[in-house]
């Protein structure tokens, strides 16, 4: 009996792993940029804690829900 994966397999958990590792990269730029953005804001506006919880907020929500609609495809022929 062969216990080792085959290429396919191999091929196929690869791309899985990059396809959802560039979606954590995202992610994290997204909210830091999110954060910079509310802190600059904040500071313009004198509304100093305001916009650096909100939008990171909006962006998270924003990113889940492409998360959700990415992951709940079904894969076509």
């Amino acid at each position: 009996m062969n216990n080792k994966p085959s290429p396919n397999k191999n091929t196929s958990n690869r791309q899985f792993l990059m396809k959802y590792a560039g979606l954590g990269t995202q992610l994290l730029a997204a909210i830091g940029l999110a954060v910079f953005a509310g802190l600059k804001l904040d500071k313009w506006l004198n509304t100093l804690p305001l916009l650096a919880c909100v939008l990171p907020l909006l962006v998270l929500s924003a990113i889940f829900y492409k998360l959700f609609r990415e992951t709940g495809r079904k894969n076509q022929p």
